[in-house]
């Protein structure tokens, strides 16, 4: 009877908690939705390539190939340019039977597609080459002696040098998404330690005192957010060091504008964190806010590919500020490019740390009793 009757309060407190129940429910179930939004969605591979010197025939067989676009070039520094400008995938050019092929490298699906299809290309050549020269040699031989048989000379099999702007030939797919890896980690700590630290003194009354006093709600917020952030500067430091030392990580660019990208977005985790915990009235309230919060960044920061989807499921991931600070750190950490060249980001990350940081100050007021 005592076990009966312990089951019946928690059920009734948990029926109470309407915000609990719609969590339990509802929760799963989005979760669920975005996994199957991802992975039935098209996740077809597009290559574009530019040309230099290429036979038109090898041209247009690559043309031929099932997501891949080329684009002829006249010069070979204005394709080396274009790679360097992300605007290609890869540089094929052809001279005395060799071709020279320089792959961006910064995703291995491409890096992979690209080498089938100039091998398809390349097989359709041989085989055009040779059926022509086949024809040729019937009609001359068919003038001089009608009941002469030719023989097929195939043309000599050309030579294929490879060459990586980003790492080498072992370089894998785990190689694109590990700065997004490192951001997410970033954000997930950081959130939730921010957002159960605060949680914990809300639930004691600290938090409660505090707002007692005339101190203001942005001070109190601003004071908060300096706390943690020197935890979240050393935590998002030995992360990213880690994570390049451990796994052995090449980085293009600039370790310490790697680092600044980290600690900006850590200030926009923390920031969530405790944005999180003034609408949770729990801890496991807020525990369940990690699906809602956490699991979408994953999808949508770009692990998955989005460039092939369908156009609404990539505006999902603007409004998430993983999907910027991993294009910050994969841009730095594979292409090289410097912080003066990533406005974009991090503005993006400064707006959502701004918009946080007031809603933050907002959120506060309802606690307050004076």
């Amino acid at each position: 009877m005592r076990i009966i009757a312990i089951a019946g309060r928690v059920l009734r407190e948990l029926v109470r908690d309407k915000r609990t129940l719609a969590l339990m429910f509802i929760a799963p179930i989005l979760i669920m939705w975005l996994m199957n939004v991802m992975f039935s969605a098209n996740s077809s591979t597009d290559v574009s390539l530019a040309t230099v010197d290429v036979p038109r025939v090898v041209r247009q067989n690559l043309d031929q190939v099932k997501g891949v676009s080329v684009h002829q070039y006249q010069q070979q520094s204005n394709a080396n340019k274009a790679l360097h400008q992300q605007k290609v995938d890869g540089v094929i050019s052809y001279h005395a039977n060799h071709y020279q092929v320089t792959y961006a490298n910064t995703d291995a699906s491409k890096t992979a597609l690209t080498k089938q299809a100039l091998h398809a290309a390349l097989t359709g050549q041989t085989i055009t080459t040779l059926t022509g020269t086949i024809q040729q040699l019937q009609t001359t031989l068919m003038k001089v002696n009608p009941q002469a048989t030719p023989a097929a000379h195939p043309q000599p099999t050309p030579r294929i040098t490879n060459h990586y702007q980003y790492g080498d030939q072992n370089t894998n797919f785990f190689a694109k998404i590990i700065p997004i890896l490192m951001g997410f980690f970033i954000f997930f700590f950081v959130f939730l330690i921010s957002g159960m630290g605060l949680l914990n003194e809300r639930i004691n009354g600290t938090l409660g005192r505090l707002l007692a006093t005339p101190v203001k709600r942005s001070e109190i917020v601003y004071g908060y957010m300096l706390s943690y952030g020197i935890l979240a500067i050393i935590q998002s430091t030995i992360i990213v060091l880690a994570t390049i030392w451990l796994l052995k990580v090449e980085v293009v660019g600039n370790v310490f504008s790697i680092i600044l990208i980290s600690l900006l977005f850590a200030l926009v985790a923390l920031a969530f964190g405790i944005l999180m915990s003034t609408l949770a009235n729990s801890e496991f309230q807020m525990m369940q806010f990690i699906p809602l919060v956490v699991v979408p960044q994953v999808f949508f920061s770009g692990i998955i590919p989005l460039d092939s989807m369908a156009h609404w499921v990539q505006y999902i991931g603007k409004v998430l500020p993983l999907t910027y600070s991993g294009d910050a750190l994969t841009r730095i950490v594979m292409d090289g490019t410097k912080l003066s060249q990533l406005g974009g980001d991090i503005g993006a990350l400064f707006i959502f740390l701004i918009i946080l940081v007031i809603l933050n100050i907002i959120g506060l007021k309802r606690y307050r009793k004076v």
